[in-house]
């Protein structure tokens, strides 16, 4: 059994990491979950949330967006809708695209019910991309 994880994070636009890690806490659909070398090989959806690596005492952070999660051989591969790693989040602007997000969210409850669930996720998003970005610059 090894001690280290090879761990690989993709999205449709790049691979965002290929690396050694010690450890993965990822948001799956039904809760968080952790993986460490040796976990038994499994598939799972992720939910939106917030992607923990753990890599020489330090942990990492990324904002993912929906997506799945595979284990195999010591090997733990992301494949995300869309992931940004905390050190290249923005936090001025996520706290911008928040406040237009809360914005659009009141005028789209006042409007209907779809246009309310987008713009709703759209928050949730922005929310997470602050969190990301906070736990980075701590």
């Amino acid at each position: 059994m090894a001690d280290k994880l090879q761990f690989i994070l993709v999205s449709p636009e790049r691979e965002l990491l290929n690396e050694e890690v010690d450890e993965v806490i990822a948001p799956g659909v039904e809760g968080d979950f952790g993986v460490l070398p040796g976990h038994t090989p499994f598939l799972t959806a992720l939910r939106v949330g917030e992607l923990v690596y753990k890599k020489d005492g330090r942990e990492e952070y990324v904002a993912i967006d929906r997506g799945f999660l595979e284990v195999s051989d010591d090997k733990v591969t992301v494949l995300a809708e869309s992931a940004e790693l905390g050190r290249e989040i923005d936090l001025e602007e996520a706290i911008r695209r928040k406040l237009e997000a809360e914005k659009a969210l009141e005028a789209a409850r006042r409007e209907d019910e779809i246009k309310f669930r987008k713009v709703e996720a759209q928050l949730q998003r922005e929310l997470l991309r602050i969190s990301v970005a906070e736990k980075y610059r701590k």
